[in-house]
């Protein structure tokens, strides 16, 4: 049985932390977690499985911890699990996990510590998005994504289930992901496209001018000159001095399930596309 403490609706089993703001017209049901100092608008909807870290602000019409839009899904306790320090914007839809060994579900959606989903964001079930990441209006990601730390993804851009988002990317918005997106890139056009490294951020992430060089002669190799995946990849273990950030791309390259996005594209659309394949 829930309570009303005003013009809100919380169930007594809820666990709610110290100096937890609550707005009129929320409501928040039984299997509920809520960590220190978070702040919870008006008309926000918390359900069973959230586990909200401190410090969180959720605003207006958010929805956080619904079942998956999933056929399979059939009751099993599951979890949303929101980090700490998180911003969640009007209207945003986090759905929880589900529980399914052959796609290695093990039941949690999380969404990691201090990112910021703007407006109309929709995170769907067994989505894992990495620390301090940026998902502007609109943006929806289908089931079973990840997305690394400190990803930027512009405004409306939509992506396909199972697809992974490398950290420190930039995805221009309205973007189609249907293919795996590696670290460190920008990515736009259609169909999506390498678009160079991701200058700016990795800037703003404090990495020096000999590191983003570094990065940049690898996908030189991958993205522009035409190659497939293979030759690319050997050429870069032989000719690209190692480092940390080469083992992480050539080991993000190498698990590409889905294969990975289009290389450099002109402007116009008119030049060579690179595409790798792999084989």
């Amino acid at each position: 049985m829930s309570y009303s403490n005003g013009l809100r609706v919380i169930h007594p089993n809820a666990k709610i932390g110290k100096n937890v703001n609550i707005g009129p017209f929320t409501v928040i049901e039984e299997d509920v977690v809520i960590g220190d100092n978070c702040t919870i608008d008006s008309n926000v909807t918390i359900m069973n499985g959230a586990r909200i870290g401190e410090k969180c602000h959720i605003f207006p019409g958010a929805v956080v911890s619904a079942i998956p839009q999933d056929l399979k899904y059939k009751g099993e306790k599951t979890t949303l699990e929101l980090g700490n320090g998180c911003i969640v914007r009007e209207c945003c839809t986090l759905n929880r996990g589900t529980i399914n060994p052959e796609h290695a579900a093990d039941g949690r959606t999380i969404i990691g510590d201090n990112c910021l989903l703007m407006a109309y964001v929709h995170v769907a079930h067994d989505c894992h998005i990495s620390r301090g990441s940026i998902l502007a209006n609109n943006v929806t990601l289908a089931g079973h994504i990840t997305v690394g730390e400190f990803a930027r993804l512009g405004g409306m851009v939509a992506v396909h289930q199972f697809v992974r988002i490398g950290s420190n990317v930039m995805i221009g918005g309205g973007s189609l992901v249907r293919k795996d997106v590696p670290p460190y890139v920008t990515a736009a056009r259609e169909p999506l496209s390498y678009a160079g490294i991701n200058s700016e951020g990795l800037r703003r992430a404090k990495f020096t001018a000999a590191d983003m060089h570094h990065i940049e002669n690898i996908y030189r190799v991958l993205f522009v000159r035409g190659l497939s995946t293979r030759k690319a990849l050997r050429i870069i273990e032989e000719e690209i001095m190692p480092s940390a950030y080469r083992d992480e791309i050539l080991t993000f390259v190498r698990s590409a399930k889905r294969g990975l996005m289009k290389g450099f594209r002109t402007m116009s659309g008119s030049g060579k596309v690179a595409e790798p394949v792999l084989d």
